[in-house]
């Protein structure tokens, strides 16, 4: 048998062993959280024909008047009270709300 180089140093090193792995030691119990939604709506009920309804109230009103019963079309009061005047030049009643 042949003798062992002397170590540099005279101490006798022992090489180190390393476990090299690409596994974790330890795994995760939480789960998979990742989604796909790249290019998709998370909008799922709405198509593309429904319109989004922004006002409940039309912005324009029609009125009948008492009088002749013509139709009249009226911008929204933004009052509670306000008054309407006929606009059939013959009739010119007026009308109150409250």
């Amino acid at each position: 048998m042949a003798a062992k180089r002397p170590v540099k140093g005279g101490q006798n090193k022992k090489k180190r062993r390393m476990k090299l792995t690409l596994k974790q030691s330890k795994l995760k119990t939480t789960g998979d959280a990742y989604t796909d939604s790249v290019g998709w709506s998370k909008d799922v009920g709405r198509t593309l024909e429904d319109q989004p309804t922004s006002s409940l109230e039309p912005e324009t009103l029609r009125v009948q008047c008492t009088m002749c019963g013509s139709m009249m079309k009226i911008p929204k009061p933004k009052r509670s009270k306000y008054t309407i005047a006929c606009a059939y030049a013959e009739c010119g009643h007026v009308m109150k709300f409250d």
